[in-house]
């Protein structure tokens, strides 16, 4: 699949890093179409302080340029916050040890930037969240007209014709705050047909295999040293030794998450990587294949509160509100996640 022609792209990121989160900031700040305009941060994998000083770390780290960081929701709209840093690690970044970040929080609430930002540039935002949808549902109920405001947004989250991977039938994004994803959904119904919500679910997000292989590829555009092998026959918490500091601390973090998915039965010593696949189609939505659908929450099931169901017969007599990501090239994927960060590591070696 050839790349189209780059043009910018002003984004809001809205994260819970998280692994697979900071693979997705990484691959924006490698994105020369990305416009970072901001990060906002809400608990999810992790609580929302740790999640900001996680975010802080990662600019930091990759000498980015200043961009606004701010924090959000420390709790979910109804439901008690639950994290799980049996997934991405007591910080939320594996065995990652990211220096001190130096730069300040932002003073402004995410919603307050979610909401300036898209005033100011009406139209030409895309927003990407990869963390529990709280902090839109927030902005949108202080700011109705922002899904008119903004240009789309891409959502990590759901399951629909998959398993799920917190309960049977949910996704961890969407059963963190089900509330907020019902707002989000129903306040996105109103948008014209090319700016409908795009949805990367588990369905496809968990085709994003990312293997020990992919690393030692990324590595070796970086142009560490030594080669770096991150193997299932290595004890567990074994530490980079590279020479290239965001490989060192990328492998780190990835690590814990393949040690994870091989002790939770989640398909060997690999890691699901969600979030970047929807950065990526924030970035360049070619690189999916959607199918229109009319989306809902289950919110009262006893067994099934948080379960995102999708109508795509129209059965419900309500129009589709979200484009679902049904199909994608993830070789083309990890081609891009590779060449793109490997340079940016390799520039700031």
């Amino acid at each position: 699949m050839a790349e189209p022609r780059r043009t910018r792209v002003p984004l809001i990121a809205d994260v819970d890093t998280g692994i697979d989160d900071s693979l997705a900031l990484l691959y924006l700040m490698a994105s020369p179409e990305a416009e970072l305009l901001a990060i906002t941060c809400t608990a999810g994998n992790v609580a929302a302080r740790q999640v900001a000083k996680n975010n802080l770390a990662w600019l930091e780290l990759c000498d980015y340029a200043d961009v606004e960081v701010a924090l959000g929701a420390e709790v979910p709209i109804v439901q008690p916050l639950v994290t799980t840093e049996e997934t991405h690690g007591p910080q939320g970044i594996g065995y990652a040890e990211l220096p001190e970040p130096t730069r300040p929080l932002s003073s402004r609430h995410a919603t307050e930037v979610w909401i300036d930002n898209a005033r100011r540039r009406p139209g030409e935002i895309t927003g990407l969240i990869t963390g529990p949808l709280t902090n839109l549902a927030l902005a949108v109920k202080l700011e109705p007209e922002l899904p008119l405001l903004l240009k789309r947004i891409v959502i990590m989250g759901g399951a629909f014709n998959h398993p799920g991977n917190t309960r049977p039938t949910t996704e961890w994004n969407i059963a963190v705050d089900p509330d907020a994803a019902k707002i989000v959904f129903d306040a996105f119904s109103v948008v014209p047909e090319d700016r409908r919500p795009v949805v990367c679910a588990l369905d496809v997000t968990e085709r994003i295999v990312m293997t020990p292989a992919h690393i030692a590829e990324l590595a070796e555009v970086a142009g560490s040293t030594p080669a770096e092998v991150v193997s299932p026959d290595d004890e567990p918490g074994t530490r980079s030794t590279a020479s290239n500091p965001v490989v060192r601390h990328l492998s780190d973090a990835v690590r814990f998450y393949m040690e994870f998915h091989r002790a939770y039965d989640q398909g060997g010593f690999i890691a699901h990587m969600h979030d970047p696949f929807a950065a990526a189609v924030a970035l360049d939505p070619s690189l999916a294949t959607t199918r229109a659908a009319t989306v809902d929450l289950e919110l009262a099931g006893t067994l099934t509160r948080g379960q995102t169901v999708a109508d795509w017969r129209g059965m419900w007599g309500r129009g589709p509100n979200a484009d679902i990501v049904v199909d994608t090239d993830p070789d083309e994927f990890f081609r891009r996640t590779i060449e793109r960060v490997g340079a940016l590591a390799r520039s700031i070696a």
